[in-house]
Protein backbone atom coordinates (compact mmCIF):
# COMPACT_ATOMS: atom_id res chain seq x y z
CA UNK A 1 0.00 0.00 0.00
CA UNK A 2 3.03 2.40 -0.62
CA UNK A 3 2.32 5.20 -2.65
CA UNK A 4 3.75 5.42 -5.90
CA UNK A 5 4.94 8.62 -6.98
CA UNK A 6 2.77 9.84 -10.45
CA UNK A 7 4.90 12.16 -12.67
CA UNK A 8 3.00 14.25 -15.22
CA UNK A 9 4.80 14.88 -18.50
CA UNK A 10 3.59 18.21 -20.83
CA UNK A 11 4.95 18.44 -24.04
CA UNK A 12 4.03 21.57 -25.93
CA UNK A 13 4.48 21.31 -29.89
CA UNK A 14 2.46 24.49 -31.32
CA UNK A 15 5.00 26.71 -30.43
CA UNK A 16 7.83 24.67 -31.69
CA UNK A 17 5.92 23.27 -34.71
CA UNK A 18 4.13 26.76 -35.51
CA UNK A 19 1.95 25.19 -38.22
CA UNK A 20 -1.22 22.82 -37.44
CA UNK A 21 -0.15 20.93 -40.60
CA UNK A 22 3.01 19.75 -39.07
CA UNK A 23 1.37 17.85 -36.66
CA UNK A 24 -0.30 15.50 -38.95
CA UNK A 25 -0.51 11.78 -37.69
CA UNK A 26 1.97 12.36 -35.23
CA UNK A 27 -0.32 10.72 -32.53
CA UNK A 28 -0.86 8.11 -34.84
CA UNK A 29 2.61 7.70 -34.64
CA UNK A 30 2.71 7.92 -30.85
CA UNK A 31 -0.03 5.00 -30.46
CA UNK A 32 1.32 1.69 -29.55
CA UNK A 33 -0.81 -1.03 -31.56
CA UNK A 34 0.34 -3.73 -29.83
CA UNK A 35 -1.00 -2.16 -26.63
CA UNK A 36 -4.87 -2.50 -25.23
CA UNK A 37 -6.44 -0.36 -22.85
CA UNK A 38 -8.45 -2.50 -21.63
CA UNK A 39 -6.52 -6.05 -19.57
CA UNK A 40 -6.68 -9.43 -20.81
CA UNK A 41 -9.05 -10.82 -17.85
CA UNK A 42 -9.22 -14.10 -18.73
CA UNK A 43 -5.21 -14.19 -18.43
CA UNK A 44 -5.68 -12.21 -14.77
CA UNK A 45 -8.34 -14.58 -13.51
CA UNK A 46 -5.76 -17.58 -14.47
CA UNK A 47 -2.99 -15.33 -12.56
CA UNK A 48 -5.27 -14.73 -9.71
CA UNK A 49 -6.20 -18.53 -9.35
CA UNK A 50 -2.19 -19.63 -9.25
CA UNK A 51 -1.11 -16.78 -7.06
CA UNK A 52 -4.09 -17.18 -4.53
CA UNK A 53 -3.04 -20.55 -4.19
CA UNK A 54 0.61 -20.00 -4.73
CA UNK A 55 3.01 -19.60 -2.00
CA UNK A 56 3.37 -15.73 -3.26
CA UNK A 57 7.30 -16.64 -2.13
CA UNK A 58 6.35 -18.16 1.57
CA UNK A 59 2.74 -17.50 2.60
CA UNK A 60 2.00 -21.61 2.53
CA UNK A 61 4.95 -22.52 4.32
CA UNK A 62 5.18 -19.55 7.11
CA UNK A 63 1.15 -19.63 7.42
CA UNK A 64 0.22 -22.68 6.70
CA UNK A 65 2.73 -25.08 7.97
CA UNK A 66 4.78 -23.04 10.39
CA UNK A 67 1.66 -21.30 12.29
CA UNK A 68 -1.77 -22.37 11.23
CA UNK A 69 -0.63 -26.20 11.04
CA UNK A 70 1.52 -26.41 14.31
CA UNK A 71 -0.98 -24.38 16.23
CA UNK A 72 -3.29 -26.93 15.69
CA UNK A 73 -1.06 -30.08 15.85
CA UNK A 74 -0.89 -31.47 12.13
CA UNK A 75 2.88 -30.51 12.48
CA UNK A 76 5.47 -29.89 14.64
CA UNK A 77 8.81 -27.95 14.51
CA UNK A 78 11.77 -28.57 16.39
CA UNK A 79 13.76 -25.44 16.09
CA UNK A 80 13.96 -23.00 19.00
CA UNK A 81 11.13 -20.33 19.34
CA UNK A 82 13.22 -17.42 18.32
CA UNK A 83 13.17 -18.88 15.01
CA UNK A 84 10.59 -21.01 12.79
CA UNK A 85 9.89 -22.70 15.77
CA UNK A 86 7.70 -19.31 16.93
CA UNK A 87 4.49 -21.30 15.96
CA UNK A 88 3.78 -24.19 18.37
CA UNK A 89 6.11 -22.56 20.69
CA UNK A 90 3.30 -19.76 21.13
CA UNK A 91 6.06 -16.53 20.24
CA UNK A 92 5.75 -13.80 17.81
CA UNK A 93 7.71 -13.69 14.88
CA UNK A 94 6.16 -10.33 12.55
CA UNK A 95 8.34 -11.54 9.39
CA UNK A 96 7.02 -14.73 9.55
CA UNK A 97 3.42 -14.05 11.05
CA UNK A 98 2.64 -11.19 8.79
CA UNK A 99 3.79 -12.32 5.40
CA UNK A 100 0.44 -13.13 4.48
CA UNK A 101 -1.22 -9.92 5.42
CA UNK A 102 1.80 -8.09 3.59
CA UNK A 103 1.92 -10.51 0.41
CA UNK A 104 -1.57 -11.39 -0.73
CA UNK A 105 -3.23 -7.88 -0.76
CA UNK A 106 -0.06 -6.46 -3.22
CA UNK A 107 -0.28 -9.69 -5.19
CA UNK A 108 -3.67 -11.86 -5.82
CA UNK A 109 -5.87 -9.06 -4.59
CA UNK A 110 -4.77 -6.46 -6.71
CA UNK A 111 -5.44 -8.83 -9.32
CA UNK A 112 -8.50 -9.55 -8.72
CA UNK A 113 -9.36 -5.56 -8.19
CA UNK A 114 -8.05 -5.23 -11.89
CA UNK A 115 -10.12 -7.44 -12.94
CA UNK A 116 -13.65 -6.14 -11.46
CA UNK A 117 -12.73 -2.83 -12.54
CA UNK A 118 -12.40 -4.06 -16.08
CA UNK A 119 -15.43 -6.54 -15.96
CA UNK A 120 -17.73 -4.16 -15.85
CA UNK A 121 -19.42 -4.54 -19.24
CA UNK A 122 -22.71 -6.34 -20.08
CA UNK A 123 -21.00 -9.46 -21.71
CA UNK A 124 -18.68 -9.67 -18.81
CA UNK A 125 -20.77 -10.98 -16.22
CA UNK A 126 -19.80 -14.00 -15.58
CA UNK A 127 -16.50 -13.09 -15.00
CA UNK A 128 -17.07 -10.41 -13.23
CA UNK A 129 -18.91 -12.98 -11.07
CA UNK A 130 -16.11 -15.56 -10.19
CA UNK A 131 -14.20 -12.88 -9.58
CA UNK A 132 -16.24 -11.38 -7.16
CA UNK A 133 -16.42 -15.08 -5.47
CA UNK A 134 -12.47 -15.98 -5.83
CA UNK A 135 -12.20 -12.48 -4.01
CA UNK A 136 -14.38 -13.11 -0.87
CA UNK A 137 -12.58 -16.71 -0.41
CA UNK A 138 -9.09 -14.98 -0.16
CA UNK A 139 -10.54 -11.76 1.78
CA UNK A 140 -12.07 -14.42 4.23
CA UNK A 141 -8.69 -15.98 4.46
CA UNK A 142 -7.56 -12.87 5.63
CA UNK A 143 -9.79 -11.60 7.67
CA UNK A 144 -9.59 -15.67 9.64
CA UNK A 145 -5.97 -14.81 10.42
CA UNK A 146 -6.10 -11.31 11.75
CA UNK A 147 -9.53 -10.05 12.74
CA UNK A 148 -9.89 -6.53 11.40
CA UNK A 149 -8.45 -5.80 8.27
CA UNK A 150 -8.98 -3.20 5.25
CA UNK A 151 -11.99 -4.48 2.93
CA UNK A 152 -13.73 -1.75 1.67
CA UNK A 153 -11.16 0.44 1.04
CA UNK A 154 -8.58 -2.31 -0.15
CA UNK A 155 -7.00 -1.57 -2.92
CA UNK A 156 -7.76 1.83 -3.90
CA UNK A 157 -4.72 2.94 -4.26
CA UNK A 158 -5.40 4.15 -7.89
CA UNK A 159 -7.86 6.85 -6.54
CA UNK A 160 -5.20 7.99 -4.22
CA UNK A 161 -6.42 5.99 -1.01
CA UNK A 162 -3.32 4.59 0.10
CA UNK A 163 -4.05 4.23 4.17
CA UNK A 164 -7.20 2.30 3.97
CA UNK A 165 -9.41 1.83 7.15
CA UNK A 166 -9.61 -1.69 8.55
CA UNK A 167 -12.96 -2.60 8.66
CA UNK A 168 -14.28 -4.57 11.81
CA UNK A 169 -15.20 -8.24 10.97
CA UNK A 170 -18.80 -8.33 11.80
CA UNK A 171 -19.11 -5.32 8.88
CA UNK A 172 -17.11 -7.73 6.74
CA UNK A 173 -18.49 -10.94 7.22
CA UNK A 174 -21.94 -9.33 6.43
CA UNK A 175 -20.36 -7.61 3.02
CA UNK A 176 -18.70 -10.78 2.36
CA UNK A 177 -22.06 -12.40 2.00
CA UNK A 178 -23.95 -10.31 0.95
CA UNK A 179 -21.18 -10.09 -2.06
CA UNK A 180 -21.39 -13.71 -2.74
CA UNK A 181 -25.13 -13.65 -2.78
CA UNK A 182 -24.98 -11.04 -5.09
CA UNK A 183 -22.30 -12.69 -7.39
CA UNK A 184 -24.45 -15.81 -7.70
CA UNK A 185 -27.56 -13.85 -8.55
CA UNK A 186 -25.18 -12.50 -11.28
CA UNK A 187 -25.05 -15.05 -13.12
CA UNK A 188 -25.86 -15.12 -16.88
CA UNK A 189 -26.00 -18.95 -18.97
CA UNK A 190 -26.22 -16.67 -21.90
CA UNK A 191 -22.99 -14.65 -21.20
CA UNK A 192 -19.18 -15.58 -22.58
CA UNK A 193 -17.18 -17.11 -19.41
CA UNK A 194 -13.59 -17.41 -18.74
CA UNK A 195 -13.53 -21.01 -20.85
CA UNK A 196 -10.75 -22.87 -20.29
CA UNK A 197 -8.64 -20.18 -18.42
CA UNK A 198 -10.93 -21.10 -15.19
CA UNK A 199 -8.51 -23.57 -13.94
CA UNK A 200 -11.01 -25.06 -11.63
CA UNK A 201 -14.63 -25.18 -13.20
CA UNK A 202 -13.54 -24.64 -16.84
CA UNK A 203 -16.22 -21.94 -16.81
CA UNK A 204 -19.08 -24.24 -15.73
CA UNK A 205 -21.80 -21.80 -14.14
CA UNK A 206 -23.91 -24.46 -12.25
CA UNK A 207 -20.73 -25.26 -10.47
CA UNK A 208 -19.78 -21.93 -9.65
CA UNK A 209 -22.96 -21.56 -8.12
CA UNK A 210 -22.58 -24.15 -6.07
CA UNK A 211 -19.09 -23.27 -4.94
CA UNK A 212 -20.45 -19.76 -4.13
CA UNK A 213 -23.12 -21.67 -2.04
CA UNK A 214 -20.49 -23.47 -0.29
CA UNK A 215 -18.70 -20.47 0.74
CA UNK A 216 -21.75 -18.78 1.55
CA UNK A 217 -22.39 -21.86 3.80
CA UNK A 218 -18.61 -21.96 5.10
CA UNK A 219 -19.18 -18.34 6.09
CA UNK A 220 -22.47 -18.45 8.03
CA UNK A 221 -21.15 -21.52 9.70
CA UNK A 222 -17.97 -19.75 10.93
CA UNK A 223 -20.09 -16.64 12.79
CA UNK A 224 -22.38 -19.63 15.18
CA UNK A 225 -20.45 -18.08 18.04
CA UNK A 226 -20.38 -14.44 16.39
CA UNK A 227 -22.03 -11.57 18.96
CA UNK A 228 -24.12 -9.05 17.00
CA UNK A 229 -26.86 -8.40 14.85
CA UNK A 230 -25.74 -8.08 11.33
CA UNK A 231 -25.31 -11.72 10.46
CA UNK A 232 -27.58 -14.43 11.65
CA UNK A 233 -25.91 -17.64 11.09
CA UNK A 234 -29.17 -19.86 11.03
CA UNK A 235 -30.42 -17.74 8.23
CA UNK A 236 -27.12 -17.59 5.98
CA UNK A 237 -26.77 -21.42 6.09
CA UNK A 238 -30.54 -22.15 5.89
CA UNK A 239 -29.78 -19.96 2.61
CA UNK A 240 -27.24 -21.61 1.14
CA UNK A 241 -28.27 -24.95 1.96
CA UNK A 242 -31.57 -24.14 -0.48
CA UNK A 243 -29.13 -22.50 -2.78
CA UNK A 244 -27.43 -26.06 -3.07
CA UNK A 245 -23.71 -26.86 -1.98
CA UNK A 246 -21.02 -28.92 -3.10
CA UNK A 247 -22.16 -32.18 -1.64
CA UNK A 248 -20.89 -34.85 -4.81
CA UNK A 249 -16.75 -35.44 -5.89
CA UNK A 250 -17.65 -34.70 -9.01
CA UNK A 251 -18.29 -30.58 -8.13
CA UNK A 252 -15.07 -30.35 -5.67
CA UNK A 253 -12.92 -27.38 -6.37
CA UNK A 254 -9.44 -28.63 -7.22
CA UNK A 255 -6.57 -27.05 -9.03
CA UNK A 256 -4.67 -29.65 -10.81
CA UNK A 257 -1.29 -29.01 -11.29
CA UNK A 258 1.72 -31.63 -13.21
CA UNK A 259 5.23 -32.58 -12.60
CA UNK A 260 6.05 -29.49 -15.37
CA UNK A 261 9.25 -26.84 -15.83
CA UNK A 262 7.74 -24.13 -14.47
CA UNK A 263 6.97 -23.50 -10.85
CA UNK A 264 3.24 -22.35 -11.52
CA UNK A 265 2.80 -26.14 -12.84
CA UNK A 266 3.68 -27.57 -9.88
CA UNK A 267 1.54 -27.97 -6.65
CA UNK A 268 1.86 -25.08 -4.16
CA UNK A 269 2.13 -26.59 -1.24
CA UNK A 270 4.47 -29.93 -2.54
CA UNK A 271 6.49 -27.33 -3.81
CA UNK A 272 7.31 -25.23 -0.79
CA UNK A 273 7.19 -28.51 1.53
CA UNK A 274 9.72 -29.99 -0.52
CA UNK A 275 12.17 -27.08 -1.57
CA UNK A 276 11.98 -25.36 2.42
CA UNK A 277 11.52 -28.34 4.61
CA UNK A 278 11.57 -31.96 2.97
CA UNK A 279 14.06 -31.81 0.49
CA UNK A 280 14.39 -35.56 -0.96
CA UNK A 281 18.01 -35.68 -0.32
CA UNK A 282 17.69 -35.29 3.41
CA UNK A 283 15.33 -38.87 3.62
CA UNK A 284 14.15 -37.34 6.79
CA UNK A 285 17.04 -37.09 8.29
CA UNK A 286 18.14 -33.47 7.75
CA UNK A 287 15.12 -31.49 7.46
CA UNK A 288 15.74 -27.95 7.69
CA UNK A 289 13.55 -26.70 10.09
CA UNK A 290 13.56 -30.31 11.69
CA UNK A 291 9.72 -30.80 10.95
CA UNK A 292 7.27 -33.71 11.49
CA UNK A 293 4.10 -34.96 11.56
CA UNK A 294 2.54 -33.85 15.13
CA UNK A 295 2.17 -36.84 17.63
CA UNK A 296 -0.70 -35.77 18.81
CA UNK A 297 -2.17 -35.85 14.59
CA UNK A 298 -0.62 -39.59 14.28
CA UNK A 299 -1.40 -40.80 17.57
CA UNK A 300 -5.13 -40.27 16.11
CA UNK A 301 -5.16 -41.90 12.83
CA UNK A 302 -3.11 -44.97 14.78
CA UNK A 303 -5.58 -44.87 17.35
CA UNK A 304 -8.27 -45.39 14.87
CA UNK A 305 -6.94 -47.49 12.80
CA UNK A 306 -7.24 -45.05 9.86
CA UNK A 307 -6.68 -45.50 6.24
CA UNK A 308 -5.58 -42.20 6.06
CA UNK A 309 -1.98 -43.06 7.81
CA UNK A 310 -0.03 -44.92 5.16
CA UNK A 311 -1.62 -42.02 2.39
CA UNK A 312 0.01 -38.72 4.05
CA UNK A 313 2.78 -40.24 6.47
CA UNK A 314 6.02 -42.10 6.01
CA UNK A 315 9.23 -42.39 8.16
CA UNK A 316 12.52 -43.46 6.49
CA UNK A 317 13.66 -47.58 6.50
CA UNK A 318 17.06 -47.68 5.05
CA UNK A 319 16.75 -44.77 2.57
CA UNK A 320 13.40 -45.58 1.84
CA UNK A 321 9.62 -44.35 2.08
CA UNK A 322 8.07 -46.75 4.80
CA UNK A 323 4.30 -46.50 5.25
CA UNK A 324 3.85 -49.09 7.72
CA UNK A 325 1.34 -48.18 9.76
CA UNK A 326 2.95 -49.42 12.91
CA UNK A 327 5.88 -47.58 12.17
CA UNK A 328 4.65 -43.89 12.41
CA UNK A 329 5.68 -41.90 15.09
CA UNK A 330 4.85 -38.16 15.57
CA UNK A 331 6.37 -35.79 17.07
CA UNK A 332 5.55 -33.57 20.22
CA UNK A 333 4.92 -30.43 20.23
CA UNK A 334 7.06 -28.14 21.62
CA UNK A 335 10.00 -30.04 20.67
CA UNK A 336 13.28 -27.46 20.36
CA UNK A 337 16.04 -29.75 19.84
CA UNK A 338 16.54 -32.18 16.90
CA UNK A 339 15.12 -35.71 17.69
CA UNK A 340 17.70 -38.69 18.07
CA UNK A 341 17.23 -41.10 15.09
CA UNK A 342 14.72 -37.82 13.27
CA UNK A 343 14.66 -40.75 10.11
CA UNK A 344 12.18 -42.22 12.33
CA UNK A 345 9.75 -40.00 13.20
CA UNK A 346 6.60 -39.45 10.38
CA UNK A 347 7.04 -36.46 7.48
CA UNK A 348 4.75 -36.19 4.41
CA UNK A 349 4.49 -39.11 2.18
CA UNK A 350 6.75 -37.96 -1.29
CA UNK A 351 3.92 -39.50 -3.18
CA UNK A 352 1.28 -37.98 -2.36
CA UNK A 353 1.42 -34.61 -0.45
CA UNK A 354 4.81 -34.49 -1.67
CA UNK A 355 4.45 -35.40 -5.26
CA UNK A 356 4.75 -31.71 -8.08
CA UNK A 357 1.87 -33.13 -9.89
CA UNK A 358 -1.17 -33.14 -6.90
CA UNK A 359 -3.78 -31.45 -7.07
CA UNK A 360 -4.81 -28.84 -4.73
CA UNK A 361 -8.51 -29.07 -3.24
CA UNK A 362 -9.66 -25.30 -2.67
CA UNK A 363 -13.60 -26.59 -1.05
CA UNK A 364 -14.46 -30.13 -1.31
CA UNK A 365 -17.46 -32.85 -0.64
CA UNK A 366 -16.49 -33.39 2.45
CA UNK A 367 -15.99 -30.03 4.12
CA UNK A 368 -19.94 -29.38 3.08
CA UNK A 369 -21.51 -32.77 4.02
CA UNK A 370 -19.70 -32.43 7.37
CA UNK A 371 -20.57 -28.64 7.98
CA UNK A 372 -24.20 -29.53 6.88
CA UNK A 373 -24.24 -32.82 9.42
CA UNK A 374 -23.70 -30.02 11.82
CA UNK A 375 -26.32 -28.23 10.33
CA UNK A 376 -28.20 -30.59 10.52
CA UNK A 377 -27.76 -31.14 14.38
CA UNK A 378 -28.47 -27.30 15.26
CA UNK A 379 -31.72 -28.10 13.74
CA UNK A 380 -31.06 -25.70 10.65
CA UNK A 381 -32.09 -28.16 8.18
CA UNK A 382 -34.29 -31.33 7.72
CA UNK A 383 -31.43 -33.54 6.81
CA UNK A 384 -30.25 -36.68 7.82
CA UNK A 385 -26.94 -36.01 10.27
CA UNK A 386 -25.92 -39.41 10.48
CA UNK A 387 -25.87 -39.77 7.17
CA UNK A 388 -24.46 -36.17 6.03
CA UNK A 389 -21.76 -36.86 8.27
CA UNK A 390 -21.04 -40.36 6.96
CA UNK A 391 -20.91 -38.48 3.42
CA UNK A 392 -17.95 -36.26 4.76
CA UNK A 393 -16.03 -38.82 6.14
CA UNK A 394 -15.84 -40.91 3.01
CA UNK A 395 -15.66 -38.17 0.54
CA UNK A 396 -12.72 -37.08 2.83
CA UNK A 397 -10.97 -40.47 2.30
CA UNK A 398 -12.00 -40.92 -1.16
CA UNK A 399 -10.62 -37.55 -2.45
CA UNK A 400 -7.54 -38.83 -1.55
CA UNK A 401 -7.51 -40.90 -4.79
CA UNK A 402 -7.18 -37.73 -6.71
CA UNK A 403 -3.15 -37.94 -5.69
CA UNK A 404 -2.93 -40.81 -7.72
CA UNK A 405 -2.62 -44.42 -6.58
CA UNK A 406 -0.85 -44.32 -3.39
CA UNK A 407 -3.91 -42.10 -1.91
CA UNK A 408 -6.55 -44.79 -3.14
CA UNK A 409 -7.89 -46.39 -0.07
CA UNK A 410 -10.08 -49.71 -1.11
CA UNK A 411 -13.16 -49.42 -1.37
CA UNK A 412 -13.54 -51.94 1.63
CA UNK A 413 -11.75 -50.02 4.21
CA UNK A 414 -13.60 -46.77 3.75
CA UNK A 415 -16.67 -49.22 4.61
CA UNK A 416 -15.26 -50.28 7.69
CA UNK A 417 -13.78 -46.77 9.05
CA UNK A 418 -16.90 -44.93 8.45
CA UNK A 419 -18.88 -47.80 10.46
CA UNK A 420 -16.05 -47.85 12.99
CA UNK A 421 -16.48 -44.05 13.46
CA UNK A 422 -20.52 -43.84 12.83
CA UNK A 423 -21.75 -40.31 14.63
CA UNK A 424 -23.13 -41.15 17.83
CA UNK A 425 -26.54 -39.59 17.67
CA UNK A 426 -27.45 -40.43 21.19
CA UNK A 427 -24.88 -38.86 22.12
CA UNK A 428 -24.94 -34.80 23.68
CA UNK A 429 -24.59 -32.28 21.04
CA UNK A 430 -21.24 -31.17 22.44
CA UNK A 431 -20.05 -34.72 21.37
CA UNK A 432 -21.76 -34.89 18.49
CA UNK A 433 -19.94 -31.65 17.49
CA UNK A 434 -16.73 -33.41 19.06
CA UNK A 435 -17.07 -36.29 16.63
CA UNK A 436 -18.01 -33.85 13.44
CA UNK A 437 -15.29 -31.83 14.05
CA UNK A 438 -12.26 -33.88 14.92
CA UNK A 439 -13.26 -35.67 11.69
CA UNK A 440 -13.19 -32.11 9.91
CA UNK A 441 -9.90 -31.44 11.57
CA UNK A 442 -8.65 -34.46 9.70
CA UNK A 443 -10.39 -34.17 6.33
CA UNK A 444 -8.77 -30.79 5.82
CA UNK A 445 -4.81 -31.53 6.65
CA UNK A 446 -3.17 -29.19 4.13
CA UNK A 447 -5.69 -26.71 4.07
CA UNK A 448 -4.18 -25.43 7.60
CA UNK A 449 -5.53 -21.83 7.58
CA UNK A 450 -9.84 -23.24 7.32
CA UNK A 451 -8.68 -26.17 9.48
CA UNK A 452 -7.20 -23.45 12.18
CA UNK A 453 -10.43 -21.72 11.61
CA UNK A 454 -12.95 -23.76 12.33
CA UNK A 455 -10.79 -25.12 15.62
CA UNK A 456 -10.56 -22.08 17.04
CA UNK A 457 -14.88 -21.97 16.49
CA UNK A 458 -15.09 -24.84 17.60
CA UNK A 459 -12.82 -26.20 20.27
CA UNK A 460 -12.46 -29.27 18.35
CA UNK A 461 -10.82 -32.26 18.30
CA UNK A 462 -9.93 -30.63 22.41
CA UNK A 463 -6.02 -30.16 22.00
CA UNK A 464 -3.69 -30.00 24.95
CA UNK A 465 -1.80 -26.83 24.55
CA UNK A 466 2.00 -26.30 24.95
CA UNK A 467 3.61 -25.08 27.88
CA UNK A 468 6.49 -24.25 26.66
CA UNK A 469 8.97 -21.76 28.96
CA UNK A 470 9.11 -18.28 27.28
CA UNK A 471 5.80 -18.18 25.41
CA UNK A 472 3.36 -15.19 25.36
CA UNK A 473 0.07 -16.74 25.16
CA UNK A 474 0.09 -18.11 29.07
CA UNK A 475 0.25 -21.45 27.77
CA UNK A 476 -2.76 -21.33 25.40
CA UNK A 477 -3.27 -21.81 21.66
CA UNK A 478 -3.29 -19.06 19.82
CA UNK A 479 -6.28 -17.26 18.42
CA UNK A 480 -4.68 -15.10 15.70
CA UNK A 481 -1.77 -13.53 13.99
CA UNK A 482 -0.85 -9.95 15.08
CA UNK A 483 -0.66 -7.30 12.00
CA UNK A 484 2.64 -6.70 10.29
CA UNK A 485 4.77 -3.68 11.66
CA UNK A 486 5.00 -2.08 8.70
CA UNK A 487 1.72 -1.70 8.13
CA UNK A 488 1.63 0.09 11.65
CA UNK A 489 3.98 2.40 10.74
CA UNK A 490 2.28 3.54 7.52
CA UNK A 491 -0.82 3.01 7.91
CA UNK A 492 -0.54 3.87 12.10
CA UNK A 493 -3.42 6.03 12.58
CA UNK A 494 -6.12 3.27 10.97
CA UNK A 495 -4.38 0.59 12.47
CA UNK A 496 -4.47 2.04 16.09
CA UNK A 497 -8.26 2.22 15.53
CA UNK A 498 -8.60 -1.24 14.50
CA UNK A 499 -6.92 -2.50 17.74
CA UNK A 500 -8.80 0.21 20.04
CA UNK A 501 -11.67 -1.38 18.54
CA UNK A 502 -10.84 -5.35 18.23
CA UNK A 503 -8.11 -5.31 21.30
CA UNK A 504 -4.44 -5.60 21.89
CA UNK A 505 -2.68 -6.99 19.13
CA UNK A 506 -1.81 -10.51 20.78
CA UNK A 507 -1.96 -13.83 19.81
CA UNK A 508 -4.17 -13.99 22.30
CA UNK A 509 -7.14 -11.79 21.28
CA UNK A 510 -9.98 -12.91 20.19
CA UNK A 511 -11.58 -11.77 16.84
CA UNK A 512 -15.24 -11.10 16.23
CA UNK A 513 -16.43 -14.90 15.55
CA UNK A 514 -14.23 -16.40 18.33
CA UNK A 515 -15.52 -14.57 20.68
Amino acid sequence: MQRIARYKFVLLLGAVLGLSSCDKGFGDLNVNPNATEKPNIDLLFTQSLLKGNLPLDRAYFFTSYLHSGTYIQHYAIAKEMAGSGAGDKYAVNDFYQSFYFRNIYTNTITTLAEIIEAAKGADDVNKLAVARLWRVLLMQRITDLYGDIPYSQANKGKYDLFQPKYDAQEDIYAAMLKEVEDAIKSFDADKPTYSNADLIYKGNIDQWKKFGYSLMLRMAMRTTRAKGTKVVAKDWAQKAIAGGVITDAVDNAVVRYSNGPQTYNNNPIAFELVNQEYVPSSKGAKNQEWGKFSKTFIDFLKNHNDPRLGVVSVVWTNGNPDTTAALQKGMANGTDVKPANPETYSEPNPATILNYASPLLVMTNAEMNLLLSEAALRGWSSGDKAQLYANGVTAALRNWSLFGAAGTIAPERITQYVADNALNTGGSFDQQMEQIHTQFWVALLLDEQEAYANWRRTGYPVLVPVKYTGNVTGGTIPRRLPYSQTEQGINGANYNEAVQRQGPDLLTTRIWWDK
